[in-house]
């Protein structure tokens, strides 16, 4: 599926890369695609972090390149502070490290969680975008790109997905555990989604491509990420289907267990054949969806449970954000892959039941909590 790196020199002129989001997986990929040098210039957005980042950069300590500090070119404390000629917006408080760069970002690469039933995250960035933008999307689940592409039909889209495991163990300071993979591909109008110019959409796709290809090209010549793979599009939304084995079978059971983890989820006779059950279901339907079956390369059900159990102590996301609080990634992992199936003729009724359960625990939850905030 992944195709042979082009060769290629140092761009001539600074290119100007923006990341939306300074989480883990946000500044390890950043770190390894800022390289002053060659005249690629990484920058951030940061939110609670931005003091720190701001003040000391970020410190990485990291499986696969030790430990270092990673300087962006600058950071922001906002997404509005980092639109280009923004002097003639409203201050920001705190101010942004260093001003945007006047020609605009070259790459606007979205690593914050997917949410689109609580924030627009294309109106977000759109005062970024410019007619040279590219956007680039590092985020789970499927379906993601729709309302870039909605919002931005002439920018060129690339969707990543990535393998990773890293964490935020305190402001401004990134453990990077084991992996570094991420995949890379172009964005069109969505598969079997009709174009209103056939020969706009293959310029756009065109031009999702070039950048791919380039982006690829930094990681690894020059970030020595060597599993940075580029893909077609079709073969990317396969990978996104895939990963939904993971994403949508271990979080949502971790928050219904209980909070379980991953592999102690599969210690359960019950949890493993319901695990299981998701998995197959996701296994029968996305060929459905995409057209063709998973390629024999990619991981079965049963090959991603012994993985699991392997790697005991993992504990998902959705059950972090569930326990701190904050709003799960409901939409991208269950709630679109059951409207997007539902699209093609196929039902998916274990996924639809977690997603019917999540999305009532969530709506209940906050409910009560105004309530309670309502008597104070």
């Amino acid at each position: 599926m992944a195709t042979t790196l082009p060769s290629s020199d140092t761009p001539a002129k600074p290119v100007h890369i923006l990341f939306v989001g300074a989480g883990a997986v946000g500044c390890f990929y950043a770190s390894r695609l800022h390289h002053p040098s060659h005249n690629i210039y990484t920058s951030l957005t940061a939110r609670s972090n931005y003091a720190a980042i701001a003040a000391s950069g970020v410190s990485l300590q990291t499986h696969s390149f030790g430990n270092y500090t990673f300087e962006p070119y600058a950071v922001f404390p906002s997404t509005s502070a980092a639109v280009p000629s923004s002097s003639a917006l409203p201050s920001t408080n705190p101010a942004p490290s260093r001003t945007p760069p006047k020609d605009g970002w070259d790459y606007i690469i979205v690593t914050t969680k997917a949410l689109p039933d609580r924030t627009d995250d294309a109106a977000l960035i759109s005062p970024l975008v410019s007619a040279k933008s590219c956007i680039v999307l590092i985020q789970n689940g499927v379906g993601v790109e729709e309302p870039y592409r909605a919002r931005f039909p002439r920018n060129p889209i690339v969707s990543a997905v990535t393998v990773i495991s890293a964490e935020q163990i305190r402001n401004g300071v990134i453990r990077q555990n084991r992996w570094t993979r991420i995949s890379l591909g172009p964005y069109g109008n969505g598969l079997g989604a009709p174009s209103s110019s056939a020969d706009e959409s293959s310029e756009v796709v065109r031009r999702g491509h070039e950048c791919m290809e380039q982006l690829a090209q930094w990681w690894t010549q020059y970030g020595g990420i060597r599993d940075a793979e580029t893909h077609t599009e079709l073969e990317l939304q396969t990978i996104r289907w895939h990963k939904l084995c993971i994403n949508a079978a271990f979080n949502p059971t971790a928050v219904l267990s209980g909070g379980r983890g991953n592999a102690d989820q599969l210690t359960n006779p019950e949890l493993r054949e319901h695990i299981t059950g998701i998995m197959r279901e996701i296994w029968d339907a996305a060929p459905k969806v995409l057209g063709k079956p998973f390629p024999e390369g990619l991981a079965t059900p049963e090959r991603i449970i012994r993985s699991t159990e392997r790697n005991a102590g993992a504990r998902p996301s959705m059950l972090l954000d569930w326990e701190a609080g904050r709003p799960m990634e409901l939409e991208v992992i269950l709630g679109n892959p059951v409207r997007i199936a539902r699209r093609a003729g196929v039902e998916m009724p274990r996924l639809q039941s977690l997603y019917a359960l999540l999305k009532s625990m969530q709506a209940v939850r906050e409910d009560r909590e105004k309530k309670e905030k309502g008597k104070l």
